[in-house]
């Protein structure tokens, strides 16, 4: 029998170190939503990395903007942000203030609150994909902009929190390219997923859009 997740919250010193130590350690913890509809729970299967002004595939790569402006710090925040006019994504800061780093959430398992997701994802043909995917995630736990700098270290007054879970083994770990990331970051090795687990989103290279002519 498999021992039950740690329920411990993570401190704050946990986001408040490099990048590419935070995200693969983020596997297998637990995420916790709280919303008006009742609590929900989300082990984390799959994350990429972001390294902010030293990393072309990042929001932070220019610099500081409105839009960004919570990746800057300090640690143990969430970034959300806007895309493609319709999704939401979620977002840890890591590393010290002024650093802009973050580890973008990419699919989990929901362990609590499942029904909740489902009324939320209609489309998904199974549990396996509520999940499965950034803007799934996000529309499964209902985050969306007004989370944008939410303290998970705040305790359970906080909308969101992050419990140390189960951690993964190093040897169930894989790690390659970012999905959709091209330029100079798209070959940087900072995806990282438990291997074989069936809420992992399917890897896809960069695809320049197309212009309308």
């Amino acid at each position: 029998m498999s021992a039950r997740p740690d329920r411990t919250p993570l401190p704050r010193s946990f986001f408040d170190r490099p990048v590419l130590t935070v995200a693969p350690d983020l596997l297998g913890r637990t995420l916790v939503r709280r919303t008006p509809d009742g609590p929900m729970e989300l082990r984390i299967t799959e994350v990429e990395a972001y390294e902010g002004e030293a990393d072309p595939g990042s929001h932070a790569y220019r610099g500081r903007t409105a839009r960004n402006a919570s990746m800057f710090g300090p640690p143990g925040h969430a970034y959300v942000y806007f895309i493609y006019g319709m999704w939401f994504s979620l977002n840890l800061v890591c590393g010290p203030p002024g650093h802009a780093s973050g580890v973008l959430l990419r699919a989990g398992e929901i362990t609590v609150g499942a029904e909740l997701a489902r009324k939320r994802r209609v489309s998904a043909r199974n549990d396996r994909e509520l999940a499965k995917g950034p803007a799934r995630l996000a529309t499964a736990l209902a985050v969306d902009r007004s989370l944008d700098g939410t303290d998970l270290c705040a305790g359970p007054a906080s909308p969101l929190s992050l419990l140390t879970g189960t951690p993964t083994s190093p040897d169930l770990l894989s790690h390659g390219p970012r999905t959709g990331v091209g330029g100079a970051g798209a070959a940087h090795p900072y995806r990282y997923w438990i291997t074989h687990d069936p809420t992992v989103s399917p890897y896809r290279a960069h695809a320049p859009r197309r212009r309308s002519t």
